[in-house]
């Protein structure tokens, strides 16, 4: 056992198979959620690492666990690193997968929602992840540049373009193509909320309020990256409201666009839990 974690690290550090590539490229991604305090989905995690099948994430988490558990071994009880691959689940589920080192027993839902539930808490309270990434060979995630969040600050604002609006109402029509239920629909455009903000799309019912930020394919990289950090500013409106109303509905947003996201803004929209549906075409 004792020597299969020492080629763990040795094999996480130099090895040259792809999963162990890929798993040095993975590591600081994850403390980058962790810092956050943000889980991410396998089929997130794989397009931020140009992996085209999200299942061959299974070795490369296992790889990951297997390293740091390998440096736990040299640590007091009390300093234990925290299995950070658990941070990774399942879109439909929210939890990992059975391979994460802590739920390998045979569990049922409750059980190993429970077990999820501690470890994702010692994950994000953790505060030496930069000494896990030295100790691996590894630096701390890249910060995002502050030129490029200032060029979102200085842009002028105009009146609706008919590209915008178009698809707007489009999808208020067709709540299926953002991934709801097709009964949420029609949504309501432009409804403003109690702080003021209005949503381009709000689609609610007695279980749920989801906002929706729309961007046309007019809308440059500065533009999208404003939609992002709106949908964050939603969604803890919606939150607030449901907290006054003292009701129990669920509630979230996401962006929606005719276009991608550039690597930069899918790193900030994974990194805030931010939801964005892709090429989207008006018909």
């Amino acid at each position: 056992m004792k020597e299969r974690r020492i080629d763990a690290i040795k094999k996480f550090k130099f090895g040259e198979q792809l999963y162990q590539q890929r798993a040095r490229n993975a590591l600081p991604i994850l403390v980058r959620q962790a810092m956050a305090n943000e889980k991410i989905y396998y089929g997130t995690l794989s397009k931020e690492l140009d992996m085209p099948n999200p299942r061959n994430l299974n070795d490369v988490l296992d790889c990951i666990g297997n390293a740091i558990s390998e440096l736990n071994e040299a640590l007091p009880k009390e300093e234990k690193i925290p299995l950070i691959n658990g941070i990774v689940v399942n879109q439909q589920t929210g939890l990992p997968g059975d391979s994460v080192h802590f739920i390998r027993q045979k569990l049922d839902p409750r059980q190993k929602e429970a077990i999820v539930n501690q470890e994702l808490k010692d994950v994000f309270s953790y505060g030496k992840w930069s000494f896990v990434l030295n100790e691996l060979g590894l630096k701390m995630p890249e910060k995002l540049g502050s030129q490029f969040i200032e060029s979102t600050t200085h842009q002028g604002k105009g009146g609706e373009s008919k590209e915008h609006k178009q698809l707007k109402v489009y999808i208020a029509d067709h709540p299926e193509i953002v991934g709801l239920k097709k009964s949420l629909g029609p949504g309501e455009t432009e409804v403003e909320l109690p702080s003021g903000d209005t949503p381009d799309v709000l689609f609610q019912n007695s279980k749920c309020r989801i906002a929706v930020e729309v961007k046309s394919h007019i809308s440059n990289e500065a533009d999208l990256q404003r939609g992002i950090f709106q949908c964050v500013k939603y969604r803890a409106i919606l939150k607030a409201c449901r907290s006054v109303e003292i009701e129990n509905y669920e509630v979230n947003s996401l962006l929606a666009i005719e276009g991608q996201l550039t690597k930069d803004l899918i790193r900030i929209k994974n990194t805030l839990g931010v939801k964005v549906v892709e090429n989207i075409q008006v018909k």
